[in-house]
């Protein structure tokens, strides 16, 4: 008897980290310091030793039940933007600069291209973000996951300096909220998106293509979460202060833009202020679900709301579409008891 026999290979492992070292090194910024596969992931501190008072900042998180639409239609090249996204842009709500990244993938057998294809959507994930892939960790777990599954999580940390940090404080009646767009269903909500199109869940269904998607099923479904640390620098690099910060993420709208807001002021949300996409139509029709649900589940077509001043929105806007994304003003904050209002 030995470990291969009980169902973990350590010569694929091997194999594995071979295939997504170059992946791993095209995301190295100057401030790594040491090579991969070290026992820990060393960043020079270099990276923030000009701020006045930096402070640290981290978010973790996973894909969710989206990866069993990667499982079906076997493509595993973008949950890993899906991964880093999901804790990037927490970061960036905070004002921060990701800064380095690690990821963790449970399977229930090391198939090394699959692991390796996973990896490149986490280098790709990183280079957008531009925050360094510093470690990992592969676990095979036979016995506990299928032998075709896996799981796949990941952890940021990021920096910023105290007088940039974005905590709300400054937020005020009157602000304008913009609203960035988002790419779709990102990585949220996706075990009721499976129970809708539950009928639609195979290879074949996934595979269908709807002239209202623009695309196939799987295709929409499985876009990327869109990672928007660039954008949020661009508004700084522009001069902009940003007043509060909401990444759109489980709970949509009702959860989250409360976050932002401090006690006394509330969101206002105009709902056609801007495209909701197709998806997000077909889902409410098909499932029979209910407006408020809706938009206590989803993004519903907006990723990133951030509040600014008025007289900054020319601005923001133009740093945004400079950036690569979609803005929309969307809404404004009023005073009233702590919450958000969508009409």
């Amino acid at each position: 008897m030995d470990y291969k026999k009980a169902g973990v290979d350590i010569e694929a492992g091997y194999q594995s980290v071979e295939l997504m070292k170059k992946f791993v090194k095209g995301t190295f910024r100057p401030e790594v310091m040491g090579g991969i596969g070290g026992f820990s992931g060393a960043f020079s501190a270099a990276a923030f030793k000009e701020m006045e008072h930096p402070v640290l900042l981290s978010g973790t998180d996973g894909v969710g039940t989206k990866l069993k639409l990667a499982f079906l239609m076997d493509r595993h090249d973008t949950v890993g933007i899906d991964c880093v996204a999901m804790c990037v842009n927490d970061v960036a709500c905070a004002g921060g600069e990701p800064l380095f990244f690690l990821d963790y993938i449970a399977c229930g057998k090391n198939v090394p291209e699959k692991i390796a294809a996973i990896v490149s959507g986490v280098a790709e994930g990183c280079k957008q973000a531009g925050a360094a892939l510093v470690g990992g960790e592969t676990a095979e777990m036979p016995g506990f996951y299928p032998i075709e599954e896996y799981d796949l999580a990941g952890f940021a940390v990021g920096v910023v300096d105290e007088k940039d940090l974005i905590d709300g404080k400054a937020l005020k009646e009157g602000d304008v909220l913009l609203g960035m767009a988002s790419s779709g269903v990102h990585s949220n909500g996706f075990s009721l998106v499976r129970k809708v199109f539950e009928e639609q869940m195979t290879a074949e269904g996934l595979g269908t293509y709807y002239e209202e998607l623009g695309g196939t099923l799987g295709e929409t479904l499985l876009a990327p979460t869109k990672i928007y640390v660039k954008a949020l620098a661009a508004v700084k690099k522009a001069g902009v202060r940003i007043h509060a910060c909401s990444h759109i993420t489980g709970g949509g709208f009702y959860e989250n833009v409360p976050r932002m807001l401090r006690d006394g002021l509330r969101a206002r949300i105009e709902k056609d202020s801007y495209p909701v996409p197709p998806i997000f139509s077909m889902l409410r029709e098909k499932g029979g679900i209910e407006e408020k649900i809706m938009y206590n589940t989803f993004n519903m077509g907006i990723g990133m709301v951030v509040a600014l001043d008025a007289a900054d929105v020319q601005k923001a806007t133009e740093a945004m579409k400079e950036a690569g994304e979609q803005p929309f003003v969307i809404g404004s904050i009023v005073n009233g008891k702590k919450g958000v209002d969508l009409c």
